[in-house]
């Protein structure tokens, strides 16, 4: 390369980078990017194929939309598997003030015909559309100006992947029709097989790949086993509690058990919505409506619910069920505390779970590779030690030193010698011929009188009765403990039944001692609690309190979802920062311009009125917005819809602001006929000016054009 050059592509990286991050801050309110967003960002920006595994709540999304944003003129194609996805993004973007759109079969034809046409003539900056609309219209997308194709939900793809799906194997036409064109694949889980076969299937040259750390350290981890409905109910009930204002979602493993826990929850006055494959797509809208927009804060589901919902309010996910592979377990959790603050994931464990999971592994297309990955889950649910280590190695990441957010790590189990407990378990189970299962072993420990154990004359045993002085879920618990540790097995082959193994043995006739963990009693137990003092919020806590208040008051002016105006995380950083004005409000991480016009005021008025500062605003307010979306590239109308004010309103501030020398470029205020017409009638016949103007100028142009007149003599001068 002639030295005279070498300069050239640093400085346009450098050039890249500085634009970058200018519209991070306008569209999205924010001053520096989060690890590996820009390196994702040039990487996709420069032309070249990109692989993206990053945790739900990493920002994953940025990092297509502001590589579309550095094209104007320009389309990034999104490929997203849902509809409401696709809804949910857009959204987003245009209550951020970028041009997006989404084509999809929810909505009308001519309406997607009408997308389409914008996307052609360069006036969308995102589109987003199902994998099988673009693979039946792929021909017709060669009339767009494409500037990159994004895959949501890669994983999908992939055979080894837990959501695979047959047409997100056909996107390698994708590269075939367009080989130019960077694709971005984006996911949230894929192990190191998943990650191969994404870049394999979709045909990508030379990606660049980046792997973000999985782990989510705001969020707790929790597993409670043997628990029955009723504690699982009372749980949720519990934790909906504490969290007044946020949401929550409970993962049940059946359609059946969604309506059954739901049911539950309102009997014990939890206002919640269902949501599963069961039900018609109009049933299933109105319930992701009624969560999102806040109406209801909690919603059972199956695994149905929840891929690429960003609501970032959400504050706890419980699982009634254990679920079939840690890859979905870690994207349901991942739906919690997307916005970074403190969150839960609590998961129910039972073997019954572990059995009616086998049987779906067993039955599925992949039987080794869905058992494999059982097995795994099952080692997470029953571990004693650091939960989040666990999640993290599956996904290949070390870590060295525990959490210090999970149960294991937070509450070290008790230990004891558990050797009698085992011996009376085991002793029944051997003299029932090794022919009963877990809930039937239970009922002979404690002396139930059930019909089934006096019919086969289990109640005349020597064990029977013997371990009446434990509840029934300090026994499921125990038992779950002999599994895990190797002394009784389930046959899945002979209708679920224990065995007792040779280290069983061993126990049973005392050649060995055994140590189990001990049962603690959740916090759901039918005892009557002690009487919790009231809460006291601190001046941080109050103003976020209210600040919430207006949030839901705009959410439901503008009919959307109150995340959608700002997140919990946005709101906490306002009430640190209290800003009084505008500029200061700009400073706010997550407040854009256009938000920040739109939404501003509300909230200023709010915080100065906490802080005992009055509510009326500083003066030139309204100016400073105009001037802040005039910065932005919006047109006079534009603002005016974006402020709800007249037009005239809006021409009299760039008036304003010229005659502050403010504003000194004119050219997109008023064209070069309309000023000298302006201007020549004014000099020529200033008597009558005004009144023959106003036949061919609206009132505003005219005042902008005496601002320039004045402006152009004062440089005179």
């Amino acid at each position: 390369m002639d030295a005279s050059h070498a300069p050239v592509r640093p400085y346009f990286f450098q050039l890249m980078k500085e634009r970058a991050l200018e519209l991070l801050a306008r569209y999205y309110g924010y001053h520096s990017f989060r690890p590996g967003q820009y390196e994702i960002i040039e990487a996709a920006a420069s032309g070249r194929d990109t692989v993206v595994i990053m945790p739900t709540g990493g920002g994953k999304s940025l990092c297509y939309q502001l590589p579309a944003l550095l094209f104007p003129g320009k389309v990034a194609v999104v490929v997203s598997p849902l509809i409401a996805l696709m809804q949910d993004q857009t959204l987003n973007l245009v209550s951020n003030g970028i041009a997006a759109a989404a084509m999809h079969s929810g909505q009308p034809e001519g309406l997607n015909q009408d997308i389409f046409a914008r996307a052609s003539r360069g006036e969308l900056s995102l589109l987003y559309i199902s994998p099988e609309r673009l693979l039946a219209d792929i021909e017709s997308f060669k009339q767009l100006p494409v500037s990159l194709f994004a895959i949501d939900e890669a994983h999908c793809i992939s055979q080894w992947g837990h959501d695979f799906r047959p047409d997100y194997v056909e996107l390698a036409a994708v590269k075939q029709h367009f080989p130019s064109v960077p694709v971005l694949a984006l996911t949230a889980t894929a192990d190191r097989l998943t990650r191969d076969d994404i870049i394999q299937r979709l045909g990508l040259h030379d990606p660049f790949c980046y792997l973000s750390s999985f782990d989510r350290p705001n969020i707790s981890l929790r597993v409670i086993s043997g628990s029955s409905l009723r504690s699982r109910v009372l749980f949720v009930k519990e934790t909906a509690g504490r969290y007044p204002q946020d949401s929550g979602i409970v993962y049940c493993l059946s359609r059946k058990g969604t309506e059954e826990m739901a049911k539950s929850l309102k009997a014990n006055g939890v206002e919640c919505v269902i949501y599963h494959a069961g039900m018609t797509s109009t049933q299933r809208d109105a319930s992701l409506n009624a969560f999102l927009s806040g109406r209801v804060r909690v919603v059972c589901a199956t695994v149905a619910f929840g891929m690429g919902i960003d609501k970032s309010n959400i504050r706890w996910v419980i699982h009634a069920n254990m679920p079939g592979n840690i890859e979905s377990y870690y994207q349901e959790i991942g739906r919690a505390g997307r916005d970074g603050l403190p969150a839960e994931a609590v998961l129910f464990f039972n073997i019954q779970d572990v059995i009616m999971r086998r049987k779906f592994a067993q039955d599925s297309g992949q039987p080794e590779i869905n058992l494999r990955k059982l097995e795994r889950m099952t080692a997470y649910a029953q571990a004693r030690v650091c939960r989040r280590r666990i999640l993290l190695s599956y996904f290949s990441e070390e870590r060295t030193c525990d959490c210090g957010n999970c149960d294991n790590c937070r509450r070290p189990p008790q230990r004891f010698d558990g050797t009698i407990i085992a011996q009376k378990a085991l002793s029944a189970v051997m003299r029932t011929g090794q022919s009963i299962g877990i809930n039937l072993l239970i009922g002979i420990l404690r002396g139930s009188q059930r019909y089934d154990i006096r019919n086969m004359g289990y109640d005349h045993l020597p064990t029977f009765g013997v371990g009446a002085d434990l509840m029934q879920e300090e026994w499921a618990d125990y038992i779950n403990q002999l599994i895990q540790l190797g002394l009784l097995e389930i046959a899945y082959d002979k209708g679920n039944k224990l065995t007792v193994t040779p280290y069983g043995m061993r126990v049973l006739r005392g050649q060995e001692k055994l140590t189990l963990s001990r049962y603690v009693e959740e916090s759901t137990s039918r005892r009557k609690k002690p009487e919790q003092p009231a809460i006291v919020l601190d001046p941080t806590e109050q103003l976020i309190s209210q600040l919430k208040a207006v949030r839901s008051d705009i959410a439901r002016r503008d009919n959307v979802p109150p995340y959608v105006v700002f997140s919990d995380a946005t709101l906490h950083d306002m009430a640190v920062r209290k800003p009084t004005d505008i500029d200061s409000f700009l400073q706010v991480n997550g407040v854009g311009e256009v938000k920040a016009v739109k939404y501003g005021r509300r909230f200023i008025t709010a915080i100065r009125d906490f802080e005992g500062l009055g509510k009326s605003q500083v003066k030139g307010t309204s100016l400073r917005e105009t001037l802040v979306l005039f910065n932005a590239g919006m047109t006079a109308s534009e603002i005016a819809q974006t402020k709800g004010v007249k037009i005239d309103t809006i021409h009299g501030h760039f008036a304003e602001l010229i005659d502050k020398d403010i504003i000194t470029t004119y050219h997109t205020l008023i064209s070069s006929a309309a000023y000298t017409d302006i201007k020549n009638t004014l000099e020529s016949r200033p008597e009558n000016a005004f009144e023959e103007l106003r036949e061919r100028h609206a009132p505003g142009i005219i005042r902008i054009a005496q601002a320039i007149m004045r402006a152009v003599d004062r440089k005179k001068r």
